[in-house]
């Protein structure tokens, strides 16, 4: 049981980071923007973060100049593919590329350095309790507020009038263009609130998961994100579950590693894109119903006028 409680207990924390991402790129989709540079964003985000709890001793203040450099570097992407109308796929590229050599140039003289050891977390009582208790109540804070940020979102996206204004900015833009809605301004705000979550999960990754910097920690995490929320259809709850499946999937490995489970390390180290691989198919083979979910105007560029 105790074996149980620790897979648990791990899949929450590698599930984090592609939770908080995967909600961040969410809110860009439901706005109808596509960000392929998630991955490049996330490493960014990481070694800012990093820099910033190294040299303040601050988790905090790095948490917040991760969601900042995210938010930034979203900016100029928003820019970019709203008000200059450039590919959205290519300028995403292009930002994943620039993250990715920016983040290994800067990080280079914190390479050898390590935070300090972390506090241990656990909420008073509950964290006592048999199994559940190290399983589900002894977790750094930012794997509660994912959880709470999928029902905020939720709650946002379904019951809110500023979530369906977003979600007909992504339908059909040039609807809500006609009915008065600042469209551009809209989307270039979602795209910057996609952009601080993608920022705090790259921030939570080399503070907290870590924590340490890597140049290339990030290790497809952002481009998993990205498939998560077509794996959601588009759905908060769906992209939370979905970043826990993948997250277990890939602890287990470590786990069948540590039982002396006779398996190639190279067949237990594909497992997760396997399975990330196999739910996309089988969700592909009802295109209507992805068709059905999926924001109408979705990778679509908006010209007022036109």
């Amino acid at each position: 049981m105790n074996e149980i409680a620790l897979l648990i207990a791990a899949t929450l924390s590698a599930g984090t980071v592609l939770a908080i991402a995967g909600l961040g790129l969410l809110i860009n989709e439901r706005a109808g923007i596509v960000n392929l540079g998630a991955e490049g964003l996330m490493l960014v985000a990481a070694i800012a973060g990093f820099a910033t709890a190294v040299n303040t001793g601050s988790d905090v203040l790095g948490f917040l100049a991760g969601m900042a450099a995210g938010a930034a570097l979203s900016l100029v992407l928003g820019l970019l593919v709203i008000w200059l109308n450039t590919n959205q796929y290519a300028t995403g590229l292009a930002l994943s590329l620039f993250g990715a050599g920016f983040s290994a140039f800067v990080g280079t003289s914190y390479t050898q350095q390590r935070l300090s050891e972390r506090d241990h977390f656990a909420i008073p009582g509950l964290a006592d309790l048999p199994v559940i208790g190290k399983a589900l109540f002894a977790h750094h804070p930012v794997v509660y507020l994912a959880i709470a940020l999928a029902v905020a979102l939720h709650v946002f996206l379904y019951r809110s009038r500023a979530g369906l204004v977003l979600r007909a900015v992504g339908e059909s833009p040039e609807s809500a263009h006609a009915l008065g809605y600042p469209v551009r301004r809209i989307r270039l705000a979602a795209v910057c609130a996609g952009g601080a979550l993608c920022g705090l999960a790259g921030a939570y990754l080399s503070i907290i998961y870590t924590p340490l910097w890597v140049e290339g920690m990030v290790a497809g995490k952002g481009w998993i994100a990205l498939a998560l929320t077509t794996f959601a259809t588009w759905r908060p709850a769906r992209v939370l579950l979905g970043a826990y499946l993948f997250g277990g999937v890939t602890m287990l490995q470590f786990h069948l590693q540590s039982e002396g489970i006779d398996i190639p390390t190279h067949w237990l180290s594909m497992l997760p894109y396997l399975s990330t691989i196999a739910v996309l198919v089988l969700i592909s083979r009802n295109p209507a119903w992805i068709k059905a979910n999926m924001p109408a105007s979705l990778g679509k560029p908006f010209k007022p006028g036109h």
